[in-house]
């Protein structure tokens, strides 16, 4: 039986990410083992003994050459065991599950946050062009990125939540706890799509099919939404897809400034404490979820634009 043309393609997609995947995996394995230093040394000190340094690094695999300690960790990441955390002494696959929704939480309360604000503000810039309303809205959008997550975040726990008192400082809990994060993560996205659907939107209200929509008659909502904006998401999307991984990784800084228990927090505790495993495990779940979430950005291409179907 002969598969429709668009399954085959999402399939063939998800190979390619297959290889992406190892690559990524790989390298990190590799690097985080040609760091200077000893992990097993730093956890029991300067003053411990070659015999325990020796024991402990037998326990942990640590003693054995590079390219088995390779195939033993890539047995375990197909058998769901992504090891022992050094530091911590638990499961390096329950600490990252344990982490892992509260960081794809902060995540996606910045993409739906910067959607609501940009995509509205880029139509009406497009459809107000050169006029009071589209020089605001470009003036906004250029402060969002001029202030990174690192500079906006202390300055909305200052003003927002100590000084006013409206909202919590940090740490998890109900949305109010939430909003801070996300909109120190969404503000710098929500000013590119806001620039990006303004384009966008510009470029297709400039084709014939609006034209002849307008020339028959149809409501200006029906050809500017309907029609002009339809076609318009695709590069959206596309931004989108491709910004949700800067957004995974700008939650390290995010997730320290809000206390957020998250991903970032666990990564840069790996990182600091010389934790191979949990690293990896770490670096592994951002990757799944950035090659899921581009599968996913093909599959909206099919919904939104049923042209690319063909």
């Amino acid at each position: 039986m002969r598969l429709p043309r668009a399954l085959r393609a999402l399939l063939f997609r998800l190979l390619y990410t297959v290889p992406v995947l190892w690559l990524v995996v790989s390298l990190v394995f590799l690097l985080i083992h040609l760091v200077p230093g000893d992990p097993i040394q730093q956890m029991l000190g300067e003053g411990a003994r070659p015999a325990d340094i020796a024991a402990l690094r037998r326990t942990y695999g640590l003693d054995a050459p590079l390219g088995q300690q390779y195939i033993r960790y890539w047995r375990g990441v197909l058998h769901g065991d992504l090891g022992h955390s050094l530091r911590l002494n638990e499961s390096v696959t329950h600490l990252v599950l344990a982490r892992y929704p509260y960081t794809i939480e902060l995540a996606s309360a910045a993409v739906a946050l910067s959607l609501a604000l940009a995509v509205p503000a880029g139509i009406t810039a497009a459809l107000r062009r050169n006029r009071w309303q589209d020089q605001a809205l470009g003036f906004v959008s250029l402060l969002g990125l001029s202030f990174p997550n690192f500079a906006l975040g202390p300055i909305l726990i200052l003003l927002i939540s100590i000084k006013l008192g409206w909202l919590p400082v940090s740490g998890p809990g109900d949305l109010s706890h939430l909003i801070l994060p996300a909109v120190t993560m969404g503000s710098a996205l929500a000013a590119i799509l806001t620039r990006m659907v303004r384009t966008a939107m510009l470029e297709e209200l400039s084709q014939d099919y609006i034209r002849t929509a307008r020339a028959k008659g149809l409501p200006e909502r029906t050809v500017v939404y309907k029609h002009a904006l339809r076609n318009a998401l695709i590069p959206v999307i596309t931004l989108v897809g491709l910004q949700f991984g800067a957004l995974l990784a700008g939650a390290i800084v995010t997730e320290k400034i809000f206390s957020w228990p998250g991903i970032g927090q666990l990564t840069v505790s790996a990182i600091s404490n010389r934790d191979y495993s949990l690293l990896q495990g770490c670096i592994l779940a951002v990757g799944l979820t950035y090659v899921l979430v581009n599968l996913a950005t093909d599959v909206l291409y099919l919904v939104v634009n049923p042209r690319i179907r063909g």
